[in-house]
């Protein structure tokens, strides 16, 4: 992959995250006014984040069309190392006096460099760019079962 794809790439992968981002911030700061606790509202907004931001950067930043269900478990590694500690550090920030929402956005910005690696070097390995190239196989295959 050359500079101005990668690049590209990066920048897709922001814009998306953003918007995730928005998700999970909105979604925190409504569950925020019901449930007291910080790890309940940080732990649903995260959850919602992450299938937006799997969904989207799998189709168009990596355009991958790896097996999805393998992708997805993969991702959920990843979460089952990062959320709970994340959630256990942002507690204890919040019990020790810190202000939610500044946990919640180093959190985010952590989550964003971490998942892009993770996404870029585990996830999708060898598997970006493969969604043209299945589109086209399925088209050529369908062609050729109407033939």
């Amino acid at each position: 992959m050359n500079n101005k794809k990668q690049v590209m790439q990066a920048l897709k992968f922001t814009a998306f995250s953003i918007s995730a981002g928005i998700i999970q911030i909105g979604s925190f700061a409504i569950l925020e006014i019901f449930i007291k606790d910080y790890w309940i509202p940080y732990l649903i907004s995260l959850v919602l984040s992450i299938l937006w931001n799997f969904t989207l950067n799998r189709r168009f930043t990596f355009k991958s069309a790896a097996n999805v269900p393998v992708a997805m478990a993969k991702v959920f590694g990843f979460y089952l190392a990062f959320t709970p500690l994340s959630t256990w550090l942002g507690d204890l920030a919040e019990k020790n006096g810190g202000n939610d929402f500044v946990i919640l956005i180093i959190t985010m910005l952590a989550n964003f460099l971490l998942e892009y690696l993770f996404c870029k070097f585990v996830v999708y390995r060898g598997q970006e760019n493969t969604l043209a190239e299945k589109s086209t196989d399925e088209q050529a295959e369908t062609e050729k079962q109407e033939n």
